[in-house]
């Protein structure tokens, strides 16, 4: 077993010699309104010799009491503070994210894989009081990576053990309702690669508390997992089927009391429960043509193209590990990581856009940007191309930007020059990127070359503190352009 393990490993690392791998973390984890503790090392595996290519974090029960659902709305809330904090100075961009009040779902990328993500679009269903309420349902963030088409659904299921048929139904609910502004994958099942994640809910359910208890005090897992809800369901219902978990070698993440590894001691005394899951759906092959249902020609073809694509350009899933973090206390849920290589073969292999500084930039004098497109991209009158500093956390934390159409100087087939005036460049300068932002494919997709900025001669010959140039700095990105 451990050499064909071994032998898989290799194939997914090497593959054909067109295929690149890569690394995958997720976390789901309930962190019932705590606020976020101060050390993320051993959540993210910060210490580990590999480091992902993605992180996708998944919450639930983030605090949204009024005054700081307000706050958060305005600013960043305290647990995406912290994971962009943490990631930055590793090189990882938060490239989207997106909250439905306790629910929040964040996607990291290394820097280098930020031009290859397009098509970037997130959405939300509610599936609480009456449909209205947003304290369960589902959020997801979809893109493409390097051409292949990735959802991931974060939800928040159901409570309680007799509500297993309601847990379905607000799933499947969830994944015919939601759908996204892209051709090639309108809906989440039309996905090449799904990931469902998050408090599922789901409870073991039969067995007694005495003999779950004495399972789990000796790791004897196995045999609670005939009666682990999910397992059971996934043997009548389709949709559940067509998903793949790993094995449950870990204890149930659900309800600890606080801070403590020990189990509801309160007078409910809940009975513990794997209800923080990571699934994923790898989209099936194509029947043989024996197999397949008549319908209409248009869908025909669509399935064919999509089939010699997918043929072509193979995308392969492996989980690495999968367990929780029990050294966390600050919620009753104990949060899981899922660890995975994607091995694929790159539909995409270059940015759509070059782009590069011209001449020495600084705040004493007027700068241009040049651009060029090296493949066709649906560009705007909303494209804009900011200055970030080395190490930028987000795809708004900029330092200034500018519209491409509206400052455009001088262009012809090959080049185009975008003005930069002085009065937005930062005076204290210092290592910075240029980033073009597509606004119909929500994403960037070029990256400039690292450039340094020079700090302004004029503010310092005219005697401003650094304290004062620190000030004025912060001023440059005071207009957002994604309020």
């Amino acid at each position: 077993m451990e050499e064909n393990e071994e032998q898989l490993d290799f194939t997914l690392k090497k593959g054909n010699n067109d295929e690149d791998s890569f690394r995958l973390h997720m976390v789901t984890w309930n962190v019932a309104t705590a606020d976020p503790p101060d050390d993320m090392t051993l959540l993210l595996h910060l210490n580990s010799p590999k480091n992902p290519d993605l992180y996708v974090i998944g919450l639930q029960e983030v605090y949204s009491g009024p005054v700081r659902f307000v706050s958060d709305s305005l600013f960043d809330d305290p647990w995406s503070h912290l994971f962009m904090t943490t990631l930055a100075p590793l090189n990882y961009v938060k490239v989207s994210s997106i909250r439905m009040q306790g629910l929040l779902l964040l996607f990291f990328s290394k820097l280098e894989h930020v031009p290859f993500i397009r098509d970037i679009r997130a959405t939300y269903t509610r599936t609480g009081i009456f449909g209205y309420w947003g304290n369960k349902g589902g959020v997801s963030v979809r893109l493409s990576f390097y051409g292949h088409m990735i959802c991931f659904l974060n939800c928040h299921l159901a409570a309680h053990m007799n509500y297993a048929s309601e847990r379905v139904d607000e799933f499947e609910y969830i994944m015919g309702t939601q759908t996204f502004d892209c051709k090639k994958a309108q809906t989440i099942i039309d996905h090449r690669l799904v990931f469902w994640f998050g408090d599922l809910n789901f409870r073991i359910q039969d067995h007694g508390m005495h003999f779950v208890r004495t399972c789990i005090n000796n790791q004897n897992y196995s045999l609670l997992w005939s009666k682990d809800q999910l397992t059971m369901l996934k043997n009548k219902e389709k949709l559940l089927q067509e998903f793949e978990e790993g094995p449950l070698d870990f204890q149930p993440t659900y309800k600890f009391d606080l801070n403590s590894d020990t189990y509801d001691s309160s007078g409910k005394k809940r009975k513990p429960a794997w209800t923080d899951r990571i699934l994923w759906r790898l989209r099936p092959a194509a029947p043989p043509p024996e197999e397949q249902k008549e319908s209409n020609a248009e869908v025909d073809v669509r399935e064919l193209r999509q089939q010699e694509e997918d043929e072509e350009y193979p995308l392969k899933v492996r989980q690495e590990f999968y367990t929780s973090i029990m050294e966390y206390g600050i919620s009753d849920h104990k949060p899981v990581i899922g660890i995975f290589t994607l091995a694929l073969r790159k539909i995409h292999t270059t940015p759509l856009v070059r782009l590069q500084p011209e001449g020495d930039w600084s705040a004493d004098i007027d700068s241009i940007v040049l651009y060029s497109p090296l493949q066709p991209f649906p560009s705007s009158t909303w494209d804009w191309i900011g200055l970030y500093k080395v190490g930028f956390t987000s795809v708004s934390d900029y330092l200034t930007y500018t519209w491409v159409k509206d400052d455009q100087v001088a262009f012809n087939e090959e080049v185009t020059q975008v003005y930069v005036d002085k009065e937005e460049i930062p005076v204290q300068g210092g290592e910075c990127v240029l980033c073009y932002y597509c606004n119909s494919l929500q994403s960037i997709i070029g990256i400039s070359e690292p450039f340094r900025v020079h700090e302004s001669k004029v503010a310092i010959e005219e005697g401003l503190m650094p304290e004062k140039i620190n000030g004025l700095d912060q001023t440059v990105a005071s207009g957002d352009i994604f309020n």
